[in-house]
């Protein structure tokens, strides 16, 4: 199927690595020229040079920190100078701290709403007044199926999510007579280079080995297994397209069937 990408133009947060650099890949694969951005430089720059050599596309590094409006508003602007256009942006930069209340600090807060949702936000509130003067455009939000099936040890991105999925589809209200679409994307577990970290967590608060802290999530999911990268990319791909224009205000999760959260699952079994 041709999905109708060539040619466009897309903004990905969080572009460095994980599932952020996996989406810049598989767009700039259907023709799409894109501009990332990250906190670190370097790998940020490693990471554009590693799609524009396998695409031939043009990929934009643009350093930034979401979590400051005026990186936000930087990144915009010089992303829609590079490009000409944005057809696509595509919010993915930031998490938050997974854990239970006990164990989160001020800062912990602070982080994840900044990141995963603030970020978001920032990003939107000067990407929409350029969909709107070229008579359209598609939004993407990377989100989390911990926002809408809570589990007590994913409280702090669970509200930030929540607050993220709320805000896809009040947008996608106010837009729709704009021809911006919007849709957000829920993914349970997915085997980033973050994994490892969460893992560590969930040994640490289950008082559990590591080896089993890793078993956890599989088990949560009907499939067996926690998601790849790339199909979770595949999906926001897909999703990017004007094919999919119609398909806006909701919310898709890629989770396997997960119907209950891991650590309520080791919970009820170890009550």
């Amino acid at each position: 199927m041709d999905l109708k990408l060539q040619g466009k133009t897309a903004l990905v947060t969080g572009g460095s690595e994980g599932i952020g650099k996996g989406i810049a890949l598989a767009l700039a694969k259907e023709g799409v020229d894109v501009a990332i951005c990250a906190r670190r430089k370097d790998v940020l720059e490693a990471a554009a040079a590693d799609v524009a050599r396998a695409t031939s596309r043009k990929i934009v590094p643009i350093p930034a920190d979401l979590r400051k409006d005026a990186d936000a508003k930087a990144f915009v602007q010089q992303a829609h100078a590079a490009l000409g256009r944005v057809d696509i942006l595509v919010n993915n930069a930031g998490s938050a701290a997974g854990g239970v209340i006990e164990h989160l600090s001020e800062d912990d807060w602070e982080k994840g709403l900044q990141l995963k949702f603030m970020g978001y936000v920032r990003c939107l509130r000067y990407v929409l007044p350029l969909m709107v003067k070229q008579g359209g455009g598609r939004v993407v939000n990377l989100i989390g199926n911990d926002g809408v099936k809570p589990s007590y040890w994913e409280i702090c991105p669970g509200a930030a999510n929540a607050a993220g999925q709320n805000l896809t589809v009040s947008l996608a209200g106010q837009y729709g007579k704009n021809g911006i679409s919007f849709v957000a994307v829920n993914p349970g577990p997915v085997r980033t280079e973050r994994w490892t970290g969460l893992v560590k967590a969930m040994s640490r608060d289950m008082k559990i080995s590591y080896e089993e802290a890793d078993t956890l999530a599989p088990a949560s999911i009907p499939l067996g297994r926690i998601a790849e990268v790339d199909e979770v990319a595949n999906l926001v791909v897909m999703l990017a397209s004007p094919l999919m224009q119609m398909v806006s205000g909701t919310m898709i999760e890629i989770d396997g069937g997960q119907d209950k959260p891991l650590m309520d699952r080791f919970r009820d079994k170890n009550r």
